[in-house]
């Protein structure tokens, strides 16, 4: 047994992302734990993903509908009694192609999904946290936010966002027991890969000194 097995006990969280890759992992990490998880994806792997989590609690949405997001959190908050934690993973990578060829339509989806909806999930938790008097809150960026990846404009961009806004949020609320944090990792074996061509994968590991992924 873990020496951290009760480490989440009494806690209960969203994660974005949850039906697969690193909001997966994290789910199945705050439950062997001892916490209490809603998973929240657009993926038609959520129900599957439920089931092998043990039936836990799910919405499937999409996250760059406002109202969506603001309807799921209502849901979970009632399903899970109350929510302590939001881990906002789900994202996607847009198009692989240089800043003149970008299309605006991608160029949108990428920033609405990976920046506007990470915004919806926060503005939509911080209440409930604030009410409970304590959160903790992990926005995913990617280290592709701090250095910029080339051909991944739009990725890059709202990666840099995510840190940007999850900086203005942490301080807002520091004095309100809700610690706010953004992670920038490199890339993972995860389903999100399947966006991106071969090259563009060889690009980013060519770039990790122990020459794999995550």
């Amino acid at each position: 047994m873990s020496v951290f097995a009760g480490r989440f006990a009494g806690r209960a969280a969203i994660i974005t992302g949850g039906a697969s890759g690193l909001g997966y992992a994290v789910a199945e990490r705050i439950l062997a734990e001892g916490g209490t998880v809603s998973i929240w994806d657009m993926g038609a792997g959520l129900d599957a993903a439920r089931e092998a989590l043990g039936g836990v609690h799910g919405v499937q949405l999409d996250v760059s509908d406002a109202d969506a997001v603001e309807a799921a959190a209502a849901a979970s908050a009632e399903a899970l009694g109350k929510v302590d934690i939001l881990v906002c993973s789900a994202g996607i990578t847009g198009p692989t192609v240089p800043v003149h060829a970008f299309p605006i339509d991608g160029w949108l989806k990428v920033v609405n999904v990976n920046l506007n909806g990470l915004f919806y999930c926060n503005r939509a938790i911080v209440p409930l946290m604030l009410a409970n008097g304590y959160g903790r809150i992990v926005n995913i960026s990617s280290v592709a936010g701090k250095e910029g990846n080339p051909n991944a404009s739009a990725y890059s961009a709202t990666k840099a966002g995510v840190i940007g806004l999850t900086k203005s949020l942490g301080k807002e609320l520091a004095d309100k027991n809700i610690i706010v944090n953004a992670l920038t990792p490199a890339t993972f074996e995860s389903p999100i890969l399947d966006q991106l061509p071969q090259s563009q994968v060889d690009y980013m590991r060519s770039k990790i000194p122990m020459g794999r992924l995550g």
